[in-house]
């Protein structure tokens, strides 16, 4: 279709004709990169990939937002490249790509707007609006059905971000990574803006910060508690949807990233003309001095550019066709993510934008791992998800990637798109199944507690093939995605008004007990049962075979109001009240927390690098993990297929499969946990020898006060009293 008849152009102000030189430069690496040109002169070397397009302009602004224009005449390997002398770190760019313009081809070519540079490394701006000039087409057209064909010619350049030349230079030599064990990990999920923004130990102009995060403050609160490694919700980058800047809300999350190398500029308190670079590398550098990993949740899967009715900011004006699936009209996109768009990671360039942006990660900014969003998107061929896959392929040969903590969330929206437990060896996965069966137990919904069994010693029907191991698993009850601990056991139903989508939106399968009333009460007893759930989930969790995944605040009793989908509550409602420690209620949980990360990371049994065999061992014939009733007798078979409140398990410390550093044998205490969510209390009679002499009492998650252990103890074959809806956890003394 003809363009719309209203159509502006770029006021002359605006515009410079005049510019530097353009010297032929070269297609690698990709993005804006600083260096030494011919006859020593410095500049920056542009490289842009933009299959099929017909011509590309660099454009360079000043301060005032005047723009200069150089076209790019160089093209190898569909890769327009230029250098520029006496450009430098600080200058903000970006691109307009000329092409055909044929919607029903899947062509959008729109030289009227202002593209990001998929390999920008910082970003100036912020997506605060998308007004009409920041789509291809004309957003507002008469017939919306059509309106995605008819391409809007109004300059998009006054409103969208710019990237900024990054000088590269970074000296890593005084940083030491922790390079933690699979086994010995504890994650905590955190987000940036959310975990810094209310503490009151961090000064004010560093709350919500990468500095935040890297202020002694909050390290010293990570350190105590005792996690590993902090995953941080998408850093990448991003975009807020216009659904929500309508409604005068903002994409809280991140989860609809534009910018592959650029820490978010909304996250930076130095300035975003390139600080944000250094800044984010300042925190990484913090996290490691005292032992800790940083695990970015990265998406990949999807852009924040939409289907064909979302705004074109980057990769849909670059190459439409060659970064998106596309359906087989070309019109309209492939959406495996539920997001409007997939990136077509099958074709190379889209394989290499990935891989470079996580080896940047890795290799100059510093980072751990990284936590796949939907990543069975990523692990599709043509249409079905395929483990030899080649992003798949790539990772697993990859010298840098292989070498880094991989975690997939193991499904996708689209058919077939559920893998859990199918990913390869060197993944990780997020266990859903876990979470499930862990809160169906607590809230007595289980029907038998045969999958409970295996999610408690590791998941080795999922993750007990091809050399994987029982850190395969990484174990979680609650996530930034659906309610907080403290929401799982207060409401029942989700409450997301707030978001303005008539509260459709979110998760209806809760799997939540609000035991007695929706909502917060002033009831003493159901708060009291409210606190002992939450002690039962997290200790459980983290006693737990595998990696064990806290989510911020969980450990102080953080509430959402019911909300389990606040992805667009950038407010009180999402960010942590460093207040609720000081209740002794919720201190309670938090001293536990720390007790039992200290008694994780103390015993090797607790973090085992083989699952459990379950056979006999040693000359007293004892298995290497035991299941009990509640009368102390072995499960049978008939045991495992009846309805049971009550579940005890044998951990044995004797012979852990395992040698240590030395080339010893591992040996540790034995343990016995008891799990019961029954509503009354229940009497458990403990194995007597061989399996112990006596046991050390030493969690009770019915103690209202969790600052030390109980240290009682009960002979072997004598009983110990289970309180209703409760956990005990007993150490073999003799």
């Amino acid at each position: 279709m003809a363009s719309a008849a209203e159509q502006e152009a770029v006021p002359e102000h605006a515009l410079k004709r005049a510019g530097p030189p353009v010297w032929p430069g070269a297609p690698t690496p990709l993005g804006a990169r600083c260096r030494v040109g011919p006859d020593g002169v410095t500049g920056t070397n542009f490289a842009l990939w933009a299959g099929g397009a017909e011509a590309v302009e660099l454009c360079l602004f000043d301060d005032s937002g005047t723009e200069t224009r150089l076209p790019l005449t160089e093209l190898t390997h569909e890769i327009w490249h230029g250098f520029v002398p006496g450009v430098g770190p600080g200058q903000r760019y970006g691109y307009r790509v000329h092409g055909r313009w044929d919607p029903w081809t899947g062509a959008r070519w729109n030289p009227a707007k202002l593209l990001l540079d998929p390999y920008a490394r910082a970003v100036d701006g912020d997506f605060a609006a998308l007004p009409p000039e920041a789509y291809g087409h004309v957003r507002d057209w008469p017939q919306q059905h059509v309106a995605d064909t008819v391409r809007d010619d109004r300059d998009s350049a006054p409103y969208v971000p710019k990237g900024v030349v990054v000088h590269d230079d970074d000296d890593w030599s005084d940083d030491r990574r922790p390079k933690t064990p699979w086994q010995d990990s504890v994650i905590y999920e955190l987000h940036v803006k959310g975990f810094t923004r209310l503490h009151p130990g961090i000064p004010e102009h560093l709350r919500g910060t990468y500095a935040g995060l890297a202020h002694p403050a909050a390290i010293d609160h990570l350190v105590r508690l005792g996690v590993t490694a902090v995953e941080l919700l998408p850093v990448h980058q991003f975009a807020h949807e216009d659904h929500l800047l309508r409604r005068g809300l903002r994409n809280y999350w991140g989860y609809n990233s534009l910018g592959y190398f650029a820490p978010h500029a909304g996250y930076s308190s130095s300035g975003t003309a390139g600080q944000q670079v250094g800044e984010f590398k300042r925190m990484v550098r913090a996290l490691h001095a005292a032992g800790i990993e940083v695990i970015l949740d990265v998406v990949y899967n999807h852009t924040a550019e939409a289907g064909e009715l979302g705004p074109t900011l980057s990769l849909k004006g670059i190459d439409n066709r060659g970064y998106y699936r596309l359906q087989s009209d070309a019109r309209r996109y492939a959406d495996y993510t539920g997001c409007g768009n997939t990136l077509h990671v099958v074709q190379p360039q889209v394989l290499r934008l990935i891989t470079d942006s996580l080896r940047y990660w890795v290799t100059e900014m510093g980072v751990d791992g990284f936590r796949f969003d939907l990543a069975a998107a990523l692990a599709r061929s043509m249409h079905d998800v395929d483990m030899l896959s080649p992003f798949l392929a790539v990772i697993a040969q990859d010298p840098v990637l292989r070498r880094v903590k991989l975690i997939a969330e193991p499904w996708d929206v689209g058919n077939g798109g559920y893998q859990v437990g199918a990913f390869p060896p060197l993944w990780t996965e997020w266990n859903d199944r876990y979470r499930d069966a862990v809160r169906d137990f607590w809230r007595g919904a289980l029907p038998d507690v045969r999958d409970l069994g295996y999610r408690l010693s590791g998941s080795s029907d999922l993750y007990a093939w091809g050399g994987r191991r029982p850190y395969a698993s990484v174990n979680f009850v609650t996530a930034h995605d659906g309610f907080t601990l403290r929401d799982l056991v207060t409401y029942e139903r989700k409450h997301n008004e707030a978001n303005g989508e008539g509260n459709r939106d979110g998760t209806h399968d809760n799997r939540s007990w609000n035991c007695g009333t929706e909502g917060e009460t002033d009831d003493p007893a159901i708060n009291a049962l409210r606190l002992r759930q939450q002690r039962n989930l997290l200790t459980t969790l983290l006693l737990s075979t595998g990696v064990p995944m806290l989510v911020a605040g969980d450990e102080t009793g953080r509430t959402q109001g019911g909300n389990n989908n606040a992805y667009c509550q950038d407010n009180e409602l999402s960010w942590l009240d460093w207040s609720l420690p000081d209740d002794p209620g919720r201190g309670g949980l938090l001293a536990l927390t720390r007790r039992l990360l200290a008694l994780r990371h103390r015993h090797p049994v607790l973090r085992r690098r083989a699952f459990f065999s379950g056979r006999p061992q040693g000359a007293d014939g004892l298995r290497d993990l035991a299941w009990f009733t509640a009368e102390g007798a072995e499960m049978t078979e008939r045991d495992w297929y009846a309805p049971t409140a009550t579940l005890g398990l044998y951990l044995s410390g004797r012979d852990i499969p395992g040698r240590d550093e030395r080339g010893e044998q591992i040996t540790d205490d034995s343990f016995l946990a008891v799990l019961h969510a029954g509503s009354r209390p229940l009497e458990f009679r403990l194995p007597g020898p061989p399996w112990a002499e006596t046991y050390e009492l030493v969690v009770d998650t019915a103690r209202e006060d969790q600052s030390e252990a109980p240290a009682t103890s009960h002979p072997g074959g004598g009983t110990i009293t289970v309180g209703a809806r409760s956990m005990v956890l007993l150490r073999v003394r003799a």
